[in-house]
């Protein structure tokens, strides 16, 4: 088993990394943003995330129960308002401010590894079970990153822990898997570094969808550096990066081998059998861990799932509908929808007909979607209820529905039919044009 060693400076004073901790760290997060500190130690096997479930706007802290050297974390990235805080933008801006970090990427800054990492054992990870009927114990917070032949990829796969530094990964024919088919097709094994308790910055590059062979750890640094000033520093070794300050950093390869993954939970909150036939497995050769290191515990199919999956996507829906709409205010994944199957955007009609041409191009920007509602610009999309009466008093479905059958759906949604395809319908709830005066709310 090959062990990874790290050329440069290696810090030997633990203090000199949190004299220079980015505020956007995992865990300066948790020590400013009133973290709830559980008393009594929490089991990682269930309990974790019925812990998340009982109020998932609440971030809590806890020491694990069955290994006193690790705690755990929950419902950290669970709240639009408190990303968009952390990022330094309104809540509205923050899908504007991704497509800005993809268009402008900026180079991370590298460096070595800090002297308060220390190796420890796979097994001895808290990893938690989240459902009753799950295959085993899943990570389902790291990140992964993969570099050949230099084209880079950062990406969320989700691991089942099989034991003795084993762990099948659900990886769907994306980025990843184009890398490790190519190294596979060469004979050699995919070299990947995960991390786990990351920033913000590097958890919403790590599900946007950047072009083939963009490392979109640049697009983490363009965040950092707009929220922060200065650009995200990377642990780096060998090609390989991990955010400087991630809790845990997990060195290994992907090869040829292959294990049943799940049954799991995904984000609809319905089970998910489809990695039972066999997925790539990820072999650790060395895990390092920071001092009192914490598990990020991310409930699959809780608020933080939804926003990590859902919020990166929201740029390329602006990006499409800005085609052809040239005002779109805002967007948003609904946390109903699972910030994925459902979604809103706000635009400024200036032609009969923007409304529908908004809904389609808004399916073009997120393919997975199969509900658009399109709304005028004095609607907030962030309130539930000024949504709803815009459809009830701005819509008619004779006139203002468009439906597309046979589609290419997602394959999280339980409802796909047997081919994989979906109907999809585009809601225009924008007022028609001519006078309006008879669909503008009175304001009291």
């Amino acid at each position: 088993m090959k062990k990874w060693v790290f050329p440069g400076e290696i810090l030997s004073n633990p203090s000199d990394i949190h004299s220079s901790m980015s505020k956007i760290e995992f865990r300066a997060l948790l020590e400013g943003t009133g973290a709830v500190h559980m008393e009594k130690a929490v089991d990682r096997c269930l309990e974790a995330s019925s812990l998340s479930r009982e109020d998932q706007r609440r971030t809590w802290v806890a020491q694990d129960r069955a290994n006193s050297s690790f705690r755990l974390a929950g419902n950290v990235y669970s709240n639009r308002d408190r990303i968009a805080s952390i990022l330094g933008v309104e809540r509205d801006k923050v899908p504007r401010l991704i497509l800005s970090a993809m268009e402008g990427p900026v180079p991370p800054q590298d460096i070595s590894i800090p002297g308060l990492y220390r190796t420890v054992e796979p097994d001895d990870l808290p990893i938690p079970t989240y459902y009753e009927g799950d295959g085993g114990p899943y990570i389902t917070s790291g990140i992964f990153h993969a570099v050949r032949k230099g084209r880079g990829n950062l990406s969320f796969h989700r691991m089942m822990y099989l034991g003795g530094g084993r762990f099948a990964i659900r990886v769907v024919p994306r980025h990843l898997r184009a890398l490790m088919d190519e190294a596979l097709s060469s004979g050699q094994e995919l070299r990947v570094c995960v991390s786990i308790g990351c920033d913000i910055a590097s958890l919403i590059s790590a599900s946007c969808s950047a072009r083939y062979g963009m490392d979109e750890f640049e697009i983490a640094s363009s965040l950092h550096r707009s929220a922060t000033g200065e650009p995200l520093r990377t642990i780096y070794e060998d090609g390989l990066r991990a955010p400087e300050g991630s809790e845990i950093i997990l060195y290994g390869r992907i090869g040829k081998e292959t294990a049943s993954e799940g049954p799991f939970v995904d984000i609809t909150g319905t089970v998910d059998n489809t990695g039972m036939e066999g997925q790539p497995v990820f072999t650790v050769d060395t895990a390092y861990a920071r001092e009192d290191p914490i598990m990020h515990v991310l409930l699959p199919g809780g608020l933080e799932h939804y926003l990590l999956m859902g919020l990166p996507k929201e740029p390329a829906i602006l990006s499409s509908v800005s085609k052809v709409v040239p005002k779109v205010h805002a967007v948003r994944l609904t946390e109903g929808g699972c910030c994925w199957l459902h979604g809103i955007v706000s635009i400024t009609s200036q032609k009969s007909g923007d409304g529908k041409n908004a809904a389609m191009a808004a399916f073009t920007g997120h393919p997975s979607m199969k509900r658009v509602m399109i709304v005028d610009d004095d609607i907030d999309i962030f309130d539930d209820e000024e949504v709803e009466w815009a459809l009830a008093t701005r819509f008619q479905a004779g006139r203002d529905l468009v439906v597309v059958e046979g589609a290419r759906g997602s394959t999280l949604d339980p409802s796909l039919a047997e081919d994989g395809t979906t109907s999809k319908m585009g809601i225009d709830a924008t007022m028609p044009f001519g006078d309006r005066s008879g669909f503008r709310r009175v304001k009291v």
